[in-house]
């Protein structure tokens, strides 16, 4: 059932992984290592690096037996916008100022705009309603739609004033408890909601897991609870799942800002349970060398969870804390281990000698990137051959980084031959890759040689997703470069750091392209899989969308690979002021400038080549501008730019 190469020792260097995101492919993975100047962006993100900011709130809803909700919507900013969410004929009935005038339905239905929540979602629509000149306060609103029917309202609020929340912890096993912390910021400036005036006066983090089952959890800012200092404006609650899953986790933070008025804001989190038997033994790591001159540190494993690869990632130091490189990919337990490929160039680059170590060392879950295991620091144990292995590097020069050092040896059939150069042009293409829950999206007519990706309206981790890209990708072409819509260029990124493919045969040009892919995450994850799980509707829950999920991912993708993407970004085209934006719904969840799914900010991937920004392209079709991968110009540009 599994396609193994061995070395000498028996180190598995190919992989045949089976996902319950998608296919299962025989994979050969990449043996990676790097230079101590990347030990730090490899290590595991801080956890505030996935926080999300929210300027709305979107707060769930249900009718009564009568048809009815009421409820009060804050205005801070003298203008009234919210969205009425839901999958039949609902609306406003009634909406009541602060100082108690009633607007009359005319009023009401001359500021309605009706608005198509998402492509994925079929039957779910909004209604808009927005009042630009309505007095700051708590106003009284009357909805009505069909009786026991559940829905959402969102909530525009003041763009200067921010929730952030955040999960404070990388490792979700279960068992654990898991904590959420939030504060209120200003949005233009790193500066606390203390020197805004504003305060946070309740907030609430509700859980919902995977059977829908809803539960309440007062959050706090006494200093007992995971929060901080007391009284510092961080509030934070923990819930301890039950059972494993994707749970849903909103915060709702009601406050006032630093003129009395109310206000409202909710984030929305997608947290994973595992329930893996992963554990480290007790003892030490060994350091063993292998028949083809590489080394091999085996991490012995007291139990594992069958059938399943991991990303393990560790630091190799020698004595006198001298640094000799991170190393890591995913890999498959041979014999109640885990073993890590590794080039003893490197000991020879960096001049240490033993006694050596590991240190910072993670084993995750390769699909959602969360800490199964992990240790400070391990020592390892060197067998004699090792010694005979580094000794025959005397005469060797340590020279420039090559291949076989940063991804190991590269498997026979992807070598680089020299009849590469004349393969026709049925063996060189270019993959056209859509995102996720999407159908087919680049018009083919503006490539040459395409490949086009096919995985309908599906949802995968970047992982699963890298795995059927080059499972297709190999199948049509002996080398291919990528240009990708969306998650699709994640899912390319990950592919080229962590698996063999003929991707590494392509030349000639730029290996991936992308255009509005979110590299750093985007709230809508979160939000829109919240509203999935009312509706039964969607593709589900992807926590590798979502910020803090995006964080942990990139921790893994090393400065070498980032630089192999080309990456585009777009926006809403230029308006008014209260104009600007791509789609009503999501303009409220989302910073400007964003492409109606996309944030500019976090489309942004450090150590990849900008290819610039372009106002007036939208991220897909029904939104207000243009969908961005129907630019015919910058496809021709991609097009005669890519390697094949």
């Amino acid at each position: 059932m599994m396609l193994w190469s061995r070395l000498g020792i028996g180190i598995s260097l190919s992989l045949f992984a089976t996902s319950s995101w998608g296919q299962a492919a025989p994979l050969q993975a990449k043996q990676l290592a790097g230079p101590p100047q990347e030990m730090a962006s490899m290590q595991a993100a801080d956890a505030s690096a996935g926080m999300q900011f929210s300027r709305s709130a979107l707060l769930p809803i249900e009718f009564d037996a009568a048809g009815n909700w009421q409820g009060s919507l804050p205005v801070e900013n003298d203008r009234l916008q919210f969205v009425l969410i839901s999958q039949k004929a609902s609306r406003a009935a009634s909406l009541v100022s602060p100082s108690g005038q009633t607007l009359d339905s005319a009023t009401l239905a001359g500021n309605r705009q009706a608005v198509a929540l998402d492509a994925s979602m079929p039957g779910v629509s909004g209604q808009r309603y927005q009042f630009n000149q309505a007095a700051s306060g708590d106003w009284q609103v009357q909805l009505q739609g069909e009786p026991g029917q559940r829905g959402f309202v969102l909530v525009e609020g003041d763009e200067a004033i921010a929730l952030g929340s955040y999960q404070a912890h990388h490792d979700r096993k279960l068992g654990q408890s898991f904590v959420v912390r939030s504060l209120l910021e200003d949005a233009n400036s790193d500066y606390s909601s203390t020197r805004l005036g504003t305060r946070m006066d309740r907030a609430i983090l509700r859980v919902t897991d995977e059977a829908g089952t809803e539960t309440e959890y007062l959050m706090h800012d006494d200093g007992r609870h995971d929060d901080g200092a007391a009284n510092d404006g961080v509030y934070a609650a923990a819930f301890r799942p039950g059972s494993a899953g994707v749970y849903s986790a909103q915060v709702i933070a009601h406050g006032r800002d630093g003129e009395g008025n109310p206000l409202i804001r909710t984030t929305a989190h997608l947290i994973p349970v595992l329930d893996s038997a992963l554990a480290l033994a007790k003892g030490t790591a060994s350091m063993q060398a292998t028949s083809d001159n590489r080394l091999a540190l085996s991490l012995p494993l007291a139990a594992r969870d069958p059938g399943k690869h991991y990303r393990v990632l560790a630091e190799v130091w020698g004595a006198n804390d001298v640094a000799v490189a991170w190393v890591g990919g995913m890999v498959l337990p041979e014999d109640g281990r885990l073993d890590i490929g590794f080039d003893p160039r490197w000991i020879k680059r960096s001049g240490a000698r033993a006694p050596f170590e590991l240190r910072n060392l993670r084993i995750e879950d390769p699909d959602h990137f969360v800490t199964l295991a992990s240790a400070t620091r391990l020592p390892l144990t060197i067998s004699k051959s090792v010694a005979r292995s580094t000794a025959s590097l005397k005469h060797v020069q340590s020279g420039e980084l090559d291949e076989a050092m940063l991804y190991g040896p590269r498997p026979t059939q992807l070598q680089r031959l020299q009849s590469d150069v004349g393969i026709n042009a049925t063996g060189r293409g270019l993959m056209l890759v859509h995102g996720y829950c999407s159908s087919a999206v680049w018009p083919t007519g503006d490539f040459t040689g395409e490949i086009v990706f096919k995985d309908h309206q599906k949802n995968r981790s970047h992982d699963a997703f890298a795995r059927l890209i080059r499972s297709q990708g190999d199948a049509a072409r002996n080398s291919y470069g990528i240009v990708a819509h969306s998650q699709g260029g994640a899912a390319a990124l990950h592919l080229a750091a962590y698996y063999w493919s003929g991707l590494d045969r392509a030349s000639g040009g730029r290996l991936i392209q992308s255009v509005g892919t979110p590299y750093q995450g985007t709230p809508l994850a979160g939000n829109l899989a919240a509203i999935g799980n009312v509706f039964g509707v969607g593709c589900g829950k992807n926590t590798n969308l979502t910020t803090s999920g995006a964080a942990s991912w990139l921790a893994g993708i090393s400065n070498s690979q980032r630089a192999k993407v080309n990456y585009y970004t777009t926006s809403e085209a230029d308006r008014s002021i209260f104009n600007d934006y791509c789609h009503l719904a999501t303009d409220a969840l989302l910073s400007n400038p964003e492409d109606g799914t996309t944030e500019k900010s976090r489309g942004q991937l450090p150590g990849a080549v900008n290819r610039g920004h372009k106002t007036g392209w939208c991220h897909t079709t029904g939104m207000r501008d243009t969908a961005q991968y129907r630019d015919s110009s910058r496809n021709a540009t991609m097009d005669s730019n890519a390697a094949r």
